[in-house]
């Protein structure tokens, strides 16, 4: 027998399906980050900020080629006198390169989980007391061997996944970044595992560029003393320009000379800033330290592991899980008391009640007749009813019911914790009486 094959979409190359066009990871981004150039570069939230040092290094070195290296030419022999003037313009370019390798790629984010993981131990098709199984609560922080010393590594209620050693989370971005450093205004981005070289670059060569000005300009002043006949201060009143330059480099050589020599220390200990300030090493044993050689080729001789996000990769269909009817699940370190999402702003549902919701949604998309006169729903109106169908067929029933569920907010519906707990209790006398309506009463017999 012949049949007609399903229409194809207009361009197939696209990723669309149905019609729309599949999303790329950057599109449903949910952390704070900023993308360019469809998702290419990722900046973080004060990504502004990155013109304003734009501005502090380009501006001064402008201001040094035009009054002070353009004048010292002359005085120089014509080739010495044009390496200054491009030794300045190419060391910048240089410093402004490293700036957008720190602040626009992948600091080093690890993927959030889309569920939280399952607690060690647990089995989903263990089944406890028709049906049940018993409520598991994820641990706090875990301990794990780094260098023969215990490490604790802390859950992530925002990732849900357990933080690898190093590894902390950015309030500005709301990402988890591997061996984070700390978050940086001045270039709008986290520094972490992939991005830590090239910041460290920066510091440094900043720090050389002001001091390069700095010298310079001293030389233009000394050149006028000599031949004017010109005491210091005259011969600044001849050239305003290398006096603001002076001023200028000798402020910011403070800034970036005194980072740098903290980063050299820090690197020489194999410290990141998040650990010198939170667990000072000095007082404790360092796991990371392998000797100032072994800690500089760590950082400057090993090759830059790939990001884990694929910022332009197409985001795959969610595929449908049949739900299944078990009252049971487990809940995060946090399930206690009441948890919101944090990244989608949606209401907080009870963890209690979290496998119960998750798997009568299953039963409310596999039964296409579900109403009153199922005996399930007590004084539940039809229009309840209705919004509940829908909410199941918009592919909520795709939650494993080893998953906690999250509810929505109120604007759309609410159910309240009891009903939440009895609708748990028709779908498991349903699934053993065959599909016949009973009394809420008999179910729930059923279902324990």
């Amino acid at each position: 027998m012949y049949v007609v094959p399903p229409p194809q979409s207009s361009d197939p190359a696209a990723g669309a399906t149905d019609g729309v066009a599949a999303l790329r990871t950057y599109q449903t981004w949910k952390g704070s980050n900023i993308f360019f150039l469809q998702g290419r570069f990722i900046f973080g939230p004060d990504v502004r900020s990155l013109a304003l040092t734009i501005l502090l290094i380009a501006a001064p070195v402008t201001v040094f080629c035009v009054f002070v290296a353009r004048k010292l030419m002359d005085d120089f022999s014509h080739h010495l006198g044009i390496s200054i003037v491009v030794v300045a313009v190419v060391f910048t370019i240089y410093i402004l390169v490293l700036l957008l390798l720190t602040s626009g790629r992948d600091p080093g984010i690890i993927p959030r989980n889309a569920h939280p993981p399952e607690p060690e131990g647990y089995d989903g098709n263990n089944e406890v007391g028709g049906g049940h199984t018993p409520q598991l609560r994820l641990p706090r922080v875990k301990d794990v061997m780094v260098n023969g010393t215990n490490v604790k590594i802390k859950y992530c209620d925002t990732c849900m996944l357990y933080r690898p050693p190093r590894c902390s989370h950015c309030s500005i971005c709301n990402n988890c970044v591997e061996r984070f450093d700390h978050h940086c205004p001045w270039v709008g981005q986290c520094i972490g595992l992939r991005n830590y070289r090239f910041f460290f670059m920066f510091v440094f060569s900043t720090t050389l560029l002001c001091i390069y000005v700095f010298g310079f300009c001293w030389l233009y002043i000394k050149r006028i003393m000599n031949a004017e006949d010109k005491t210091v201060w005259r011969a600044m009143t001849k050239t305003p320009a290398s006096i603001v330059l002076i001023i200028y480099t000798f402020i910011a050589v403070w800034f970036v000379g005194g980072l740098t020599v903290f980063h050299l220390y820090l690197i020489s200990t194999n410290q990141t800033t998040y650990e010198n300030f939170r667990y000072r090493y000095d007082r404790r044993e360092n796991p990371y330290n392998k000797g100032v050689v072994e800690n500089f080729k760590e950082i400057f001789c090993t090759s830059i592991p790939p990001s884990k996000n694929k910022l332009r990769a197409k985001v795959p269909q969610e595929r449908v899980i049949p739900a299944r009817t078990v009252g049971g699940g487990f809940i995060s370190p946090n399930m206690g008391k009441v948890v919101g999402d944090i990244e989608m702003g949606r209401k907080p549902v009870w963890g209690e009640a979290g496998a119960g919701i998750g798997a009568y949604e299953g039963r409310l998309c596999n039964n296409d007749s579900l109403d009153n006169k199922d005996g399930g729903f007590g004084n539940e109106s039809p229009d309840s009813s209705r919004n509940l169908h829908a909410e199941g067929m918009e592919g909520r029933a795709g939650i494993h019911p080893s998953r906690f569920s999250w509810g929505r907010k109120s604007g759309s519906w609410e159910i309240s914790p009891e009903v939440l707990a009895l609708a748990a209790g028709v779908g498991e006398s349903k699934r053993v009486g065959g599909g016949s309506s009973g009394s809420l009463t008999a179910g729930k017999q059923q279902s324990h």
